[in-house]
C-alpha cells in the first residue's frame, strides 16, 4: 500500500514560481518510477513529467519542457516538481504518481501506467 500526498500548489501571477512536493509513505522502498500528471475540469488528465528510479532519467509534456523541472529524494520519499515561468494555461490541479518498475531507468509515458495516484494540489496561474 502506497499513499501520495501532494503540497504546494497555490495561487501565482504569470511568470511566477511554485515548487510542488509529493511524499510518498507505505511501500515505498522498492524501485519506481515517479512523477506528475495535470486535470482542468471536464478535461482527461494530461501528462506533465516524470522521473526514473535512478533520477537520472526525466521526460517532460512538449508544453512545460524548459520552464518545469522534475526530481526526486528517494531517502526521503519525495518528488518535486519546479515550476517557472508559469502560464495561466498551467491552471489545473496537479497529481503526483508512482509506478514500481524493475527497471532503474524507466518513465511512465500514460496514465495506464501509473499504480498509485496523489490527491492533488491547485495551481492558479494568474494573468
Amino acid at each position: 500500500q502506497v499513499q501520495l500526498v501532494e503540497s504546494g500548489g497555490g495561487l501565482v501571477q504569470a511568470g511566477g514560481s511554485l515548487r510542488l512536493s509529493c511524499a510518498a509513505s507505505g511501500r515505498t522502498a522498492s524501485r519506481n518510477a515517479m512523477g506528475w500528471f495535470r486535470q482542468a475540469p471536464g478535461k482527461e488528465r494530461e501528462f506533465v513529467a516524470a522521473i526514473s528510479w535512478s533520477g537520472s532519467g526525466t521526460y517532460y509534456a512538449d508544453s512545460v519542457k524548459g520552464r518545469f523541472t522534475i526530481s526526486r529524494d528517494n531517502a526521503k520519499n519525495t518528488v518535486y516538481l519546479q515550476m517557472n515561468s508559469l502560464k495561466p494555461e498551467d491552471t489545473d490541479v496537479y497529481y503526483c504518481t508512482l509506478t514500481y518498475t524493475g527497471a532503474s531507468s524507466w518513465l511512465p509515458r500514460t496514465d495506464s501506467q501509473i499504480e498509485h495516484w496523489g490527491q492533488g494540489t491547485q495551481v492558479t496561474v494568474a494573468s
